[in-house]
């Protein structure tokens, strides 16, 4: 099962697992706006982000990457990505709800979409960037 999972892309790995993270983070988000109000969206964001980093790290790192890289240098790469993939999509989300005028949940889907090519290269290029497999392209 392992061979044929890393015979697959790892565009369709990150695209498969990913979906199952964003899902993840999705759903903490969802549930955060429905108990305690859609008004604090950007404060739901942040902890379903912060939340799901977790996921999202171990998942990418053996599910996606294959990494066996040191797991703390990755981690803080990965964090420092989150950073900017985070600012991304709050920036989305306030624009799609602010001047677009979507309600939070349909302007965190398109928010995760956008911010979810950004995290997939710098995943690549600087958290997981596996210098064998540079060598191998």
């Amino acid at each position: 099962m392992k061979t044929f999972w890393f015979k697959i892309s790892d565009k369709i790995r990150f695209l498969l697992v990913g979906g199952f993270n964003a899902g993840v983070s999705y759903l903490i988000y969802s549930v955060i706006c429905l108990v305690w109000g859609e008004n604090i969206y950007q404060a739901a964001l942040a902890l379903a982000w912060g939340i799901s980093s977790v996921i999202s790290f171990t998942t990418q790192k053996f599910l996606v990457f294959e990494s066996s890289g040191n797991w703390k240098k990755e981690y803080i790469k990965c964090c420092t990505t989150w950073f900017f993939s985070y600012l991304i999509n709050a920036g989305l989300l306030e624009f799609t709800v602010k001047v677009l005028k979507l309600n939070v949940f349909a302007a965190q889907i398109i928010a995760t979409l956008a911010a979810a090519i950004f995290t997939y290269v710098l995943f690549k290029k600087f958290a997981f960037k596996n210098k064998n497999m540079e060598l191998k392209e």
